[in-house]
């Protein structure tokens, strides 16, 4: 079973002791610089010079400055901006700026698992990576409550790793829910194949080929769309708030036994094999090297993907159909 953290378990006066750089101001970004300026810590946003996001950012309070400023300004570092970012940001304007004893942290795993951070030998290095989106994290803070998080240690030179970042934890809520123990490898390694196989990749392309299916057979795309589309949403929250038995137990018997009998067919033997050597492509690292191929030659195969995904005849049925439903739009 996994090792789990709570607010008995983190004293967050470690954290009041020391600086706390976040660098980004996006959706993670800013919730937890604002979750942890309201728990009292001294936070410093790091952002690009001319950075859309600073007006913003004063606006709710928080003291903005470049990234190489707030690097130098701070003991703990938490890089929270896009995975494609991480390497040149940090060794351009981070790492010049750290001290010995200092903590450079992520929520996500990818550039120090991968190599695109190599960290010095003198700093902590961790991971604490809320279960949910910036705008859940700073929601559910602001009720009294917290989104479970991830936690993990790749360096602890200082001795101390575990418990800045259990304080840090604590300052975003995490702790109130609840932080459990995991290694940067396998944050990582689950939650590429997650998104590939299954919450984007696979949701995608099953969506795709069962709508394609019916308008080849001869039905209206408007049909093909709410059935293999639109009324996703219906089944995910069900599954979401009570797994699959709730889903089960909610639905009609007819569309039960159809899922019992004739998922197997659809997500077969073949499928399962398909997703293994997924999961081997990000263990090895081969997707990893591809995406940062990618980024080095400014993104032409998923600039390619998106025009191509824009003129799909599912996302015209779809923006028409949305236009009917003014309660999306609340």
């Amino acid at each position: 079973m996994a090792t789990i953290y709570y607010d008995s378990d983190a004293d967050f006066d470690l954290l009041k002791e020391r600086t706390v750089a976040v660098i980004g101001y996006g959706s993670q970004g800013r919730a937890q610089a604002l979750n942890l300026k309201d728990s009292g810590a001294n936070v410093v946003l790091g952002l690009r010079p001319g950075s859309r996001s600073q007006p913003a950012a004063e606006s709710e309070g928080l003291t903005v400055k470049s990234i190489d400023e707030a690097a130098a300004e701070a003991d703990i570092v938490q890089i929270l901006i896009p995975d494609e970012q991480h390497g040149a940001v940090y060794r351009n304007q981070i790492e010049p700026n750290l001290q010995a004893g200092n903590m450079v942290m992520v929520s996500h795993g990818f550039s120090i698992h991968f190599g695109q951070i190599v960290p010095a030998d003198g700093i902590d290095v961790a991971m604490i990576a809320p279960k949910g989106p910036g705008l859940l994290v700073r929601e559910i803070f602001e009720e009294g409550g917290g989104v479970p998080c991830l936690i993990a240690i790749q360096q602890d030179v200082t001795g101390h790793a575990r418990d800045l970042a259990l304080a840090y934890a604590r300052g975003i809520g995490g702790t109130r829910a609840g932080v459990i123990e995991t290694t940067f490898r396998e944050e990582t390694e689950t939650d590429l194949f997650g998104e590939q196989a299954v919450l984007c990749g696979g949701t995608t392309a099953l969506i795709k080929a069962a709508f394609d299916t019916l308008v080849e057979a001869g039905y209206q795309p408007e049909m093909a769309f709410f059935e293999c589309l639109h009324e996703l949403k219906l089944i995910v929250d069900l599954i979401y708030t009570g797994g699959l038995s709730k889903m089960r137990n909610d639905v009609s018997n007819t569309a039960e036994f159809g899922d019992l009998t004739r998922g197997p067919r659809v997500i077969d033997e073949g499928v399962r094999e398909r997703m293994r050597t997924i999961l081997k492509e990000v263990q090895n690292g081969e997707f990893a090297r591809e995406w940062v191929l990618e980024n080095q030659a400014n993104q032409p195969v998923l600039q390619a993907l998106r025009r191509r995904e824009s003129e799909l005849q599912i996302e015209k049925v779809g923006a028409d159909l949305r236009s009917m439903m003014s309660w999306l739009e609340e």
